[in-house]
């Protein structure tokens, strides 16, 4: 315990940290400001609560995992992220820092824990994920279009052109020759377009 003074002096008050220590029976021994007034409403006096009662009910087996680690390598942190009850029916997610306690004849005697809320940068990265996605979604789209546009459109324009060129080197009355002229202006302009689309779309 004597390892952590310092840090729960410094942080007791803080506005950003939760700090607990909870004690080898599970139960909190100590939490500090900003723990407590964040989940007091489940509890009005944390300390002798057991640790899980704040908590997502699946993710006392990650407490559990992570405590276990901080035992087995004991000077070392170890991170963990719980959802904790929000006071609204649903969660807030946190992020931890766990670190395993021993009392002066090296043994084991609690878990210090350090965290801090983190559901809003969450959700922003849930956020640029969506947005991720319907860009994907949009190029796909711009990728078929320009595509088809290529393939599907380009080919009977060029099409067209070439046989009005064909028409044009016949011996034609003149009525025939501008109707030849006119397809060939409209291919030609539908030609421009459809190249236009395919430019744009990559």
């Amino acid at each position: 315990m004597n390892n952590f003074s310092e840090t729960i002096s410094l942080l007791e008050n803080s506005n950003f940290y939760y700090i607990i220590i909870t004690a080898m029976d599970g139960n909190y021994s100590y939490v500090n400001t900003h723990y407590a007034n964040a989940f007091g409403y489940i509890a009005e006096e944390m300390v002798g609560q057991p640790y899980y009662i704040t908590m997502h009910p699946d993710d006392t087996k990650v407490c559990g995992e992570v405590a276990a680690k901080c035992f087995q390598n004991p000077g070392k942190s170890f991170p963990a992220t719980i959802r904790k009850h929000d006071g609204k029916g649903g969660y807030i997610i946190t992020q931890w820092e766990y670190r395993a306690i021993f009392d002066e004849q090296d043994q084991p005697g609690g878990v210090f824990c350090m965290g801090y809320d983190i559901t809003e940068y969450m959700h922003a990265n849930q956020q640029l994920e969506v947005a991720k996605t319907e860009i994907e979604q949009k190029r796909s789209i711009l990728d078929q279009i320009g595509w088809e546009q290529s393939h599907l459109i380009r080919r009977p324009v060029a099409n067209i052109i070439g046989l009005v060129n064909i028409l044009n080197k016949m011996d034609l009355d003149q009525n025939t020759k501008n109707i030849c002229e006119m397809l060939a202006d409209s291919a030609t302009q539908m030609d421009e377009a459809v190249n236009g689309i395919v430019r744009k779309t990559d």
